[in-house]
């Protein structure tokens, strides 16, 4: 998968896309420290361990590197960014049941902002899965030649334990 280039001074507007979000019940905005396990857990079950640990050193950051969208007090969806490297944003997820609706576009757009605020100039979007949403929704452009890139060389995840009534155990 490459990776792509978004310049963060030509982002659309995110405020409209949080207010639409907001009037239907889900709410785009920073990760705080003291929610870190709920989310962390949420990212485990709905994508990979993986997204986990790039989570967790967002979320080592001051400010946190980590927007998240709720609905209904629950999770559905976060971006992160600087977290497997400096300028790069992601891993980014949205729960299934919501994905189509805009969710990810708000939160990527805001991630994005907050990293301009930061007084970055461009953001690498690194090992891109769905590069015509990137490419519509901010412009991002492909990296020729970045396939690995970054995650070369990069260890399996680890088997999941689970326990006989197939429930993960707890610590």
């Amino acid at each position: 998968m490459v990776d792509m280039l978004v310049r963060l001074y030509a982002l659309p507007d995110g405020e409209p896309l949080r207010s639409a979000l907001a009037e239907q019940g889900v709410q785009v905005r920073m990760c705080r420290p003291f929610e870190m396990n709920a989310v962390a857990a949420w990212i485990g079950s709905t994508f990979s361990t993986r997204w986990v640990s790039e989570f967790t050193v967002a979320m080592a950051h001051q400010p946190t590197g980590c927007i998240i969208a709720t609905r209904n007090h629950e999770v559905v969806g976060f971006a992160c960014y600087d977290a497997t490297a400096r300028g790069f944003i992601g891993p980014m997820g949205v729960d299934p049941a919501l994905r189509m609706g805009g969710v990810g576009k708000a939160l990527l757009v805001t991630a994005l902002e907050q990293m301009r605020a930061l007084g970055y100039g461009y953001a690498v979007i690194g090992g891109v899965g769905p590069q015509d949403f990137y490419a519509r929704t901010v412009g991002a452009t492909v990296i020729e030649n970045s396939s690995p890139g970054i995650y070369a060389d990069i260890l399996p995840e680890p088997a999941r334990i689970q326990t006989a009534d197939g429930q993960q155990p707890s610590r």
